[in-house]
């Protein structure tokens, strides 16, 4: 197990400077001028190049690309000179100091993703930790709907296999693999948002949380993520329909399956206490991968559902060449990722104990 643990923590460390690497130098090759992106049109000369200073602008890529390193390592080193802001840690970081030798400190620091170039100086941490969440919420729900109906429909399917109901789900599941997500946004939100609105009493549009017009400050509205969790868990929900048939289908055919069935045990038992836990395996793969994705996949419904999310937060980035914001929100997809790689292993030796972690 302990083996196990330092493999992936030097796969995750491998990983994740290879992300951070790509990411610095594809963003830091666009044009355009960060200096000026962060003073927008009250720029002049010496304001410019105290910008370019403080952050390190004025230096050149391979100085700028190690700087950036040392801000999102959690072990870096900083300048105690106040004229020196390459390393200068100034109220820029949460951490403790490890080390002072005079003039530079090593800190041990939770990772800096800079200041967004739009929003006032904001840290980036600070604005993707008012998004993710939400879009975590909205993934969930999501993947918990998928996973709840995907099985269900799945084993329905492969109880009555090739009768008109496994041919009926089988639709259901191709259309839902087939349909854009950003289409079945926009007709959800049509028909269940204001078609049937006076019926369903759900909003077009909407975040988690919204501010009342009596002023009395923002209230949760749970209500709104319905239409979006269920929008982005139609594709999932697909695939596990078909991967839970497939496998349930397989498992059914095994010998010992025979064997319970022999021993007269009722359908609705082998399945619960025998097949189902085996054929879950290909399920949580392909959920874990979704859940992933989603996490940058969900822009479309994010942003026509008015969600606030990471992925509408990344498409106002992009509109506006918020480069720290979008480098940050790439950062944060791929550690979900390294992070549920690992989880899935464990939730896999937990499904089948011959799984072994080495």
């Amino acid at each position: 197990m302990l083996s196990y643990f330092l493999k992936k923590l030097l796969y995750a460390f491998f990983t994740l400077f290879g992300v951070v690497t790509v990411v610095f130098f594809l963003f830091n090759v666009l044009p355009g001028d960060p200096a000026r992106m962060m003073l927008d049109q009250n720029e002049n000369s010496e304001q410019l190049l105290a910008i370019k200073k403080k952050y390190g602008f004025d230096q050149p890529i391979s100085k700028q690309y190690v700087l950036y390193l040392n801000d999102l390592s959690p072990i870096s080193v900083h300048s105690n000179m106040a004229d020196d802001y390459s390393f200068n840690t100034d109220d820029k970081y949460t951490g403790v100091t490890l080390l002072n030798t005079g003039s530079y400190s090593v800190m041990a620091k939770t990772p800096y993703l800079r200041e967004s170039f739009q929003k006032s100086g904001k840290k980036v941490s600070s604005i993707l930790a008012d998004t993710l969440p939400n879009t975590v919420l909205l993934a969930s729900l999501a993947i918990a709907i998928a996973l709840v109906v995907g099985v269900f429909l799945g084993i329905i399917s492969a109880l009555f296999k090739n009768t008109w109901i496994d041919k009926s789900i089988a639709i259901i599941s191709t259309f839902g693999m087939s349909i854009p997500s950003f289409f079945s946004a926009i007709l959800f939100a049509w028909i269940f948002g204001y078609v049937l609105h006076k019926y369903t009493h759900l909003p077009m549009t909407g975040s988690l949380y919204e501010v009342d017009d009596l002023g009395t400050g923002r209230h949760l509205a749970l209500k709104n993520a319905i239409l979006p969790s269920i929008v982005l868990g139609i594709r999932p929900l697909a695939v596990v329909i078909q991967l839970m048939r497939n496998t349930l289908l397989e498992v059914l055919s095994q010998d010992y399956i025979r064997t319970a069935k022999a021993k007269g045990l009722s359908t609705s038992k082998i399945i619960r206490k025998h097949a189902l836990k085996n054929s879950l395996n290909p399920v949580v793969t392909a959920l874990s991968g979704w859940f992933a994705s989603m996490l940058a996949g969900a822009v479309f419904v994010e942003y026509i559902f008015g969600w606030n999310g990471l992925g509408k937060e990344i498409v106002d980035a992009l509109n506006t060449l918020d480069l720290p914001v979008i480098m940050g929100a790439v950062l944060i997809i791929a550690t979900s990722f390294v992070i549920i790689t690992i989880l899935v292993d464990l939730i896999y030796a937990y499904l089948d104990p011959r799984v072994k972690l080495n």
